[in-house]
């Protein structure tokens, strides 16, 4: 298990790096609203493998929240906390060339703001691998209570080890507006941490759905949940995709004898329903294969709810 002083140590890490910007505007923060979203393999195509499940939450800081992206970086911040697990297709017996288990815990600071009619993002932060996250033992006490084979010791043994990589960040998306009900947002995004790339795509959204709130993508599938209190009542639906150049990935290190696939592409779509004070999404995502010798690509499943009080 990931030890206490090692989460204090990352806590006062991220505070650090937030600082200088909270001390740079002179203004007082708030709390501007919570949200998670949950992604799961077995809420998509059913199965448990490869990109099998990751929990995001976001808390985002900031003086006041207008319905509009500040232009300037640092007066809002996005504290997020990650955690996802990676696994072969089978967790009791992997084919050989599968790829090995991961378990990852990412801690980081993000600011949002616009400049010249582009919505930036940028992160700091650190990923953090290996037994120490504690993937593996809680994954086997879930499964050994649902009656479902859990991971067994060949596969927790080959697993990636312990490490901390530094993480960074960046994305820049140019929002037209089609219509008063649709909108198209393509985008440009980049990281460093561990797993370093390049990725381009877009997104269309039908309906309410970002008008006045603050979009955030999740990592992993590219699905938005949003992070602002509230937000415009309606029905709204997501369809997007993007391809991602891979120069590294410490997850299927090339010392074993990995090679990554020449892109990683993927399709999603989403529909999102917003009451007055209750919201929920729902979105689907195609996941193309990562790695030469990767058996199928994969459906993963995405959940985030809003209620506000």
């Amino acid at each position: 298990m990931i030890s206490r002083t090692f989460l204090i140590r990352a806590a006062v890490a991220l505070a650090i790096l937030a600082a200088p910007a909270a001390q740079a505007q002179g203004q007082p923060r708030q709390t501007l609203g919570w949200s998670s979203i949950f992604n799961n393999d077995f809420l998509g195509d059913g199965s448990d493998r490869w990109r099998s499940s990751s929990y995001t939450i976001s808390w985002l800081r900031g003086p006041e929240w207008t319905g509009r992206l500040p232009e300037m970086p640092g007066r809002i911040l996005e504290y997020r906390f990650r955690t996802s697990t990676l696994s072969p297709s089978n967790l009791s017996n992997p084919a050989p060339g599968d790829r090995p288990y991961a378990g990852t815990l990412g801690f980081g600071v993000h600011t949002h703001f616009r400049h010249h009619g582009f919505d930036l993002t940028l992160g700091g932060g650190i990923d953090v691998t290996g037994p120490q996250t504690g993937h593996g033992e809680r994954q086997k006490w879930a499964h050994d209570r649902l009656g479902i084979a859990p991971p067994s010791a060949k596969v927790l043994d080959n697993q990636i080890g312990n490490a901390v990589y530094p993480a960074i960040s960046a994305e820049a998306a140019r929002p037209f507006r089609l219509s008063d009900g649709v909108m198209m947002r393509p985008f440009l995004a980049a990281q460093a941490g561990a797993e370093t790339l390049i990725r381009a795509g877009g997104d269309i959204i039908i309906g309410t759905w970002g008008q006045g709130d603050l979009l955030v993508r999740e990592p992993e599938t590219g699905q938005f949940y949003t992070a602002t209190r509230g937000g415009t009542p309606g029905l709204s639906f997501l369809l997007g995709g993007d391809a991602a150049w891979v120069a590294d990935s410490h997850y299927l290190p090339s010392s074993r004898g990995y090679r990554l696939t020449d892109t990683r592409n993927r399709l999603r779509a989403g529909v999102k329903w917003q009451g007055r004070r209750f919201g929920v999404f729902y979105g689907v995502t195609w996941l193309g294969k990562e790695f030469v010798g990767q058996s199928d690509t994969q459906l993963v499943g995405s959940l985030n709810f809003r209620i506000s009080f």
